[in-house]
């Protein structure tokens, strides 16, 4: 099955759509006239906020309490929210958390601490869609949310670069299983966005001299699901303000957010 030039995504999964950038992604998707099932691990009211934003938009939108670290009550959730919207064209998996310690100091449960939501938790995501837009017989996108520092190493985050950088590898490796059935898969790589609580605050030393919004996220992702990219799969997009593109990294005052 060949990419389709004419692909347009009707049915999206999002986890992690209960704020930041997964929140952006549910509603850029359900802008291009998407039904909406989103996943969140604690944060109900910002579920229910993304969910009340894509009822006005009118499109479905559903949401369901999901952990990713509990691998077969993440499947049954995954499950229940697929079924709710009837299949699916199109998956961001976007949950993950940001732990970060010192290596030397690092235990085991830290060190799993940022792999099992960020890589075994979006392994579990990405699968899960795959298979069903397999079984369905339907092309389809995924799109994973990594970050920069799947290209460059975050001081006193192993564990989260290591996770990152591991799903960045898996991305392209499910670019080339999942090809034959009509399936693209990208990853999109924030650098320092703001949640819009503190302002924009100038980032003197990246080129963009700001960080980014969410909003600006969630459009490249957008643009990935679209026919715009049917060309597209087995790639990694930086959003990050030129910030990997930077040779003297260590004199930009960067936080990763």
């Amino acid at each position: 099955m060949s990419f389709r030039t004419d692909f347009t995504p009707r049915r999206a999964l999002v986890t992690g759509g209960s704020s930041g950038i997964g929140q952006a992604v549910c509603l850029a998707l359900g802008r291009m006239g998407c039904d909406v099932a989103l996943t969140y691990r604690s944060n109900r009211a910002g579920a229910e906020e993304t969910c009340r934003a894509l009822a006005e938009m009118g499109v479905g939108a559903f949401a369901g309490q999901v952990d990713l670290t509990q691998p077969a009550a993440a499947v049954e959730g995954l499950t229940r929210l697929t079924d709710a919207l009837g299949g699916l064209d199109a998956c961001v998996a976007n949950a993950g958390v940001t732990v970060r310690s010192e290596f030397l100091d690092m235990t085991f449960e830290e060190w799993r601490a940022n792999l099992g939501p960020d890589l075994d938790g979006s392994f579990l995501t990405l699968q899960h869609a795959a298979k069903r837009m397999v079984a369905d017989g339907v092309p389809g996108v995924l799109v994973a949310i990594t970050s920069v520092h799947a290209h460059v190493a975050m001081p006193g985050g192993a564990s989260y670069t290591a996770a990152k950088h591991g799903l960045r590898g898996l991305v392209k490796a499910l670019a080339l299983d999942l090809g034959p059935y009509g399936i693209r898969v990208n990853a999109v790589a924030p650098g320092d966005i703001s949640t819009g609580d503190e302002g924009m605050p100038p980032r003197p030393g990246l080129p963009a001299d700001r960080p980014g919004t969410a909003r600006e996220v969630a459009d490249v992702v957008a643009f990935l699901c679209s026919a715009q990219a049917s060309y597209v799969t087995g790639t990694d997009w930086t959003v990050d303000g030129g910030f990997t593109a930077m040779t003297a990294r260590a004199t930009l005052p960067y936080r990763d957010e």
